[in-house]
């Protein structure tokens, strides 16, 4: 594995990147969550590249993990901007061509964006993604905040990431303004061109079902979307069925014709 940093963006943000076990394989780019970084992805992204054989990308957006930390507040574009300005920078830094995206939470969204913008992709593997805003998102964001100031939280958390204040409230101050509440991104569906596997928690605490049955409506073309349903697992997937997620994510990789 090789560790480093890349600049894109005008920020330094931390990689890992995992070689290829096999030929003829897309290379995986894991897009982590609000709170997420390369570190916290745990072994998931080793097993992954294991389990399919993809050489597999794992990074830290600015103001995660050991990236440069945020110097101003997240607009409610924070992830538009990620999946249609940094994201291709960082491919084209590290010169990936058509990429497998494998975002979670906030990066699934991000992930959507830059395909729905018409990057080149071979297929996208969103985990609990966002495509519009749920009462269900804010009540546990807010959630999220109070814990953050009543409990151990911050040193939790704080083992990730290199300026762990700017990074919960970055996430979470954009989350609970007014102003995100009208955050949309089913305008991008129509416009993305790839396969699409999309895998929701049915005890997802941040988001329902609603989010990827509206991907699987929306999209282009719905014979090219699969959803997985997963009973006993919260926002989580990787973390809670890791195995079923893995599976799916190979057989998933099998399937994409790399022309």
């Amino acid at each position: 594995m090789h560790a480093g940093f890349v600049t894109a963006g005008g920020h330094r943000l931390e990689y890992h990147l995992i070689p290829a076990h096999q030929i003829n394989r897309p290379t995986l780019v894991l897009l982590h969550e609000g709170l997420g970084s390369v570190a916290m992805w745990r072994d998931f992204p080793a097993r992954l590249a294991a389990a399919t054989g993809c050489r597999t990308l794992v990074y830290s957006r600015h103001g995660y993990g050991q990236s440069d930390p945020l110097e101003e507040a997240f607009g409610t574009d924070y992830m538009h901007r990620e999946g249609r300005e940094t994201l291709p920078a960082v491919l084209a830094a590290l010169g990936i061509e058509n990429p497998v995206l494998v975002g979670h939470s906030d990066g699934a969204s991000i992930a959507l964006l830059h395909a729905g913008a018409g990057n080149p992709v071979a297929g996208l593997v969103v985990m609990a993604p966002h495509c519009f805003v749920e009462d269900i998102s804010i009540s546990s964001i807010a959630a999220a905040k109070v814990a953050f100031e009543t409990t151990d939280l911050p040193a939790k958390l704080g083992k990730y990431h290199r300026d762990v204040d700017r990074t919960f409230w970055g996430w979470n101050d954009i989350w609970l303004h007014p102003d995100f509440r009208a955050w949309n991104i089913e305008d991008c569906l129509p416009l993305i061109h790839c396969p699409i596997l999309a895998i929701q928690g049915e005890d997802d605490e941040y988001g329902t079902m609603a989010q990827v049955e509206a991907i699987a409506s929306g999209s282009r073309n719905s014979a090219e979307v699969e959803l997985l349903k997963l009973a006993d697992c919260r926002h989580s997937a990787h973390k809670d069925q890791p195995l079923a997620v893995i599976e799916a994510i190979n057989r998933f990789v099998e399937s994409i014709d790399l022309g």
